[in-house]
């Protein structure tokens, strides 16, 4: 039977943390609360040598009806309480799949990805939302494990639970785990044209489609051809799962 301990892999058990290891701190978390008040992120702090959260923001969107405080309090237990089981067991898989990566990763490129990934989860009202999270270090120890995580929540613009994907700071390459067969595989590189990024440009700072042709000196039809041709390359449905998408892939 799963408990708190299934989401900490053997992978990345962090024990014994040096004076080096703890001299990486220096009131960190300032920092984070501070761009959480900036920008009302939905963001955490997981701790992995403790089994817990360190930080959790206010925003609501996380919280499930819970303060921030009694979220933090109950750290993964948090999840147990608030996801749906299948959900549950889906993220034990993706805890699993993803430390076994992460350990195939050189030591000095283990900061730079991030893992992200959909998942459901109950509001206050017990009514289920689709969130996506994403994943990447903030610390780690002499030997390489992650010590501390920082997680960013939002909402997803998926249709369903997973699109678990890794991405590489710097690189337009993509790796996706495939729950179904269980391997990691590379996606195919998706390159956009330069009038396709200058209308999501234009989309997402709010113009509308015929607001973007007067400014391209284009026609509106002409603006409409290029999204179908982004929304085919992205495999998406709306102009939001572009945005989302080209965001999330480093695109523009």
């Amino acid at each position: 039977m799963a408990d708190v301990n299934s989401f900490f892999s053997s992978n990345n058990t962090v024990r014994n943390v040096t004076e080096t290891d703890a001299a990486q701190l220096a009131n960190y978390l300032e920092g984070i609360a501070a761009f959480a008040r900036a920008t009302n992120r939905s963001i955490y702090v997981i701790d992995y040598e403790k089994k817990g959260f360190e930080y959790v923001s206010d925003n609501p969107l996380f919280l499930a009806g819970h303060t921030a405080q009694e979220v933090q309090e109950m750290g993964y237990e948090f999840y147990f309480k608030n996801v749906p089981a299948e959900d549950l067991e889906m993220l034990l898989k993706i805890n699993t799949a993803g430390f076994e990566y992460y350990e195939q990763i050189p030591l000095n490129e283990r900061k730079e990805h991030t893992i992200s990934y959909d998942f459901f989860l109950k509001t206050g009202e017990g009514k289920p939302i689709l969130i996506n999270q994403k994943l990447t270090p903030l610390f780690l120890t002499e030997k390489g494990k992650i010590w501390k995580a920082l997680c960013i929540v939002s909402l997803s613009t998926a249709q369903h639970s997973g699109n678990v994907t890794i991405h590489k700071h710097g690189s337009n390459t993509t790796i996706a785990y495939d729950l179904e067969k269980n391997y990691w595989k590379t996606l195919d590189k998706i390159e956009l044209s330069d009038r396709e990024k200058e209308i999501i440009q234009y989309s997402i700072r709010g113009y509308a489609i015929n607001e973007i042709a007067e400014k391209l000196f284009i026609s509106p039809d002409t603006v409409k051809f290029h999204r179908k041709k982004m929304f085919e390359k992205m495999d998406v449905a709306n102009i939001s799962e572009a945005i989302s998408y080209a965001t999330v892939n480093k695109l523009v």
